[in-house]
């Protein structure tokens, strides 16, 4: 099948995701129950960097976490991805004759908007309020850096979710151990060159380590041409992450459809 047919199985895979998100959420409780618990995490941690007090520490831990919440949001994809197996879709999946990386693709896509739109409204809003306003009018290239990030965690998200499609009982394990590793190993907390060098070369192949240091270095004011690296190199991150995320889903459903092994729960 061409990109046409997996452009439009996308589709509506996100339509269904959409709806899924606008069941889960009210504007009101999304912005209180949501966004206000996003805001009061990265402000603990910008209060903690005042608290120890060496200069530099506030701003390090609120851009830092600023641009983590977005993975928060995105690994959601790696449940969003188990449910189809609980709710008895998947084996239809497998059944059918299209592709089976399209439709898990859209079907998580909520999750980028989320953490994109989460991540921004940290970084515009907490920023100017703990004495950290963006730069104006470069600051605003933050949004599109943030979402470009949040796709390519998306991707490493898949491939997780492709994984752990099998072994849905470890569903959230696995979540919460990705979830640990990316803010351990990314420079959120810490800066990344804290590591040792074979620790630091692994984790050039994570995704959110390129993109936050893009980020880093835009609100810092360096010259667009670090900006610039850090954000293709956070693409080629992204987009091998989906390569990889792709061969995971097909190769999972040449095997269910070889022997039949998938059944309609956990």
């Amino acid at each position: 099948m061409g990109p046409a047919t997996n452009l439009r199985i996308f589709r509506f895979a996100f339509r269904s995701a959409i709806a899924d998100w606008r069941t889960m959420y009210t504007p009101t409780t999304w912005a209180i129950g949501w966004l206000g618990r996003i805001l009061c995490q990265v402000s603990f941690f910008v209060l903690i960097g005042r608290y120890i007090g060496v200069p530099g520490t506030a701003r390090f831990l609120m851009i830092g976490n600023s641009v983590f919440v977005l993975v928060q949001s995105v690994l959601f994809a790696i449940f969003t991805t188990c449910g189809e197996r609980l709710a008895g879709t998947y084996p239809l999946l497998i059944c059918a004759p299209g592709p089976l990386f399209p439709v898990f693709a859209g079907r998580s896509a909520q999750w980028v908007l989320d953490g994109t739109l989460c991540s921004t409204v940290s970084v515009f809003l907490l920023g100017p309020l703990f004495g950290f306003a963006p730069p104006m009018p470069s600051g605003l290239l933050v949004v599109p850096i943030v979402f470009l990030t949040a796709c390519s965690v998306y991707g490493f998200g898949l491939a997780v979710g492709g994984v752990v499609l099998r072994l849905v009982h470890m569903r959230a394990l696995a979540a919460s151990i990705t979830l640990f590793l990316l803010m351990l190993f990314t420079g959120v907390q810490v800066p990344a060159a804290f590591w040792p060098a074979p620790v630091r070369m692994l984790i050039q192949g994570l995704p959110l380590t390129h993109g936050l240091r893009a980020v880093r270095s835009l609100l810092a004011g360096e010259s667009g041409g670090h900006v610039l690296g850090a954000a293709l190199a956070e693409s080629a991150v992204g987009v091998a992450w989906f390569a990889v995320a792709a061969g995971i889903f097909h190769l999972g459903a040449q095997r269910a459809r070889r022997d039949g092994t998938v059944d309609f729960g956990s």
